[in-house]
């Protein structure tokens, strides 16, 4: 007996549609799922921001930062945040700073 399954061509336009509707889905799914854990409002970012201003050093800035730490610390971790080769800053440059508690 040969039972071979036959789709016409209405059949495929139907089978095709409907697997395209089942990845549109998964897709928006999985956006709306990334789109809610980035809105969370319950964790604040753990990075802040500042302009760099005239005369200020990489220093200056930790000891802003950071007051009553140890400057190296912070200019370590800011160095690292920034991907910052030397300490060479620039006016206007953006700088991520890490949140001290």
């Amino acid at each position: 007996m040969n039972s071979t399954l036959r789709l016409t061509r209405r059949g495929r336009v139907l089978v095709v549609t409907l697997l395209a509707t089942l990845i549109c889905l998964a897709f928006l799914a999985g956006r709306s799922g990334v789109s809610a854990a980035s809105t969370d409002t319950t964790h604040p970012a753990p990075y802040s921001q500042t302009t760099v201003k005239a005369g200020e050093t990489l220093w200056s800035v930790a000891k802003r930062v950071s007051p009553g730490h140890d400057p190296r610390a912070t200019v370590d971790q800011l160095r690292d945040l920034n991907h910052l080769s030397s300490g060479g800053l620039q006016v206007g440059q953006q700088l991520l700073l890490p949140r001290t508690s």
